[in-house]
């Protein structure tokens, strides 16, 4: 299978892996196929010490149009369905140690949503569209609610679960489900903007100020903050730490940021 053919193609270019969306003849379902693609490209980019950032893109105008329904009505006589793949490609996303930010150049509907959320950080056009339409068909957005429902605004998050509506990229950004929204002519530019600062980030710090993000609501605060001091402080004292005072001492980039 050459690139070209491939359901997810990966390029990597100044520290930034790209996994490409590739099945615009479906609007990017959710297949077990492309799901399989996914999951490999993430796994070889967290293994690779080059790879600072994790960007999810694609072709075709859609994003993507969530579960392959073909596959899904296939998999009936069975008594199963693919979903369950889905919250595997979820907790990828979500978990992985580096950055990953979502590249939204067109609609995003059902599990595409949730691979939105699942990223740290999405752009959308203002133009993009999005609509949790599950109910619509019999269904519930079930899996995609782990990682969609700690993003948005609860009142919003009700009105859209319910109704399926569709809404664009503006009322995306303010509710939480991406991080921002720009005209369709400014996404590269955007998307390009976030990379060029994430990789100025110490790999181990990245990963630390992830986990961080990722901790539960402490039930005794004095007790949080002594165990956020010895954190704070292992990383002073790290390696990376050491380099990174340094160099912003030194007025220089520090050494884990990537050349040209």
């Amino acid at each position: 299978m050459t690139s070209s053919d491939a359901l997810v193609r990966v390029t990597t270019a100044r520290g930034v892996t790209t996994l490409t969306l590739n099945s615009p003849h479906n609007r990017n379902a959710l297949s077990t196929p492309l799901m399989t693609e996914l999951l490999a490209g993430l796994s070889a980019a967290v293994a690779d010490d080059a790879v600072r950032v994790v960007v999810l893109d694609h072709t075709g105008p859609v994003f993507c149009s969530g579960a392959d329904l073909k596959e899904t009505a296939a998999a009936y006589a069975s008594g199963t369905v693919p979903a369950g793949m889905l919250g595997d490609v979820l907790a990828a996303v979500w978990e992985c140690p580096k950055p990953v930010v979502a590249r939204v150049a067109g609609p995003a509907r059902a599990g595409g949503l949730g691979l939105i959320a699942a990223a740290d950080l999405a752009v959308c056009a203002q133009e993009a569209t999005f609509a949790f339409t599950e109910v619509r068909i019999g269904v519930v957005p079930a899996v995609i609610s782990a990682t969609v429902l700690p993003r948005l605004a609860p009142r919003a998050a009700a009105e859209l679960y319910l109704t399926g509506d569709t809404f664009d990229g503006r009322r995306a950004a303010e509710i939480g489900l991406v991080t921002t929204a720009v005209p369709a002519d400014g996404l590269d530019a955007a998307v390009e903007r976030v990379c060029a600062s994430l990789v100025r980030g110490a790999p181990h710090a990245l990963a630390g100020a992830k986990a961080l993000l990722r901790r539960p609501p402490a039930a005794d605060l004095r007790a949080e903050i002594a165990e956020l001091a010895a954190v704070s402080t292992g990383y002073f004292l790290s390696e990376e730490g050491r380099e990174g005072v340094l160099a912003f001492r030194e007025k220089r980039d520090a050494s884990w940021v990537p050349a040209g």
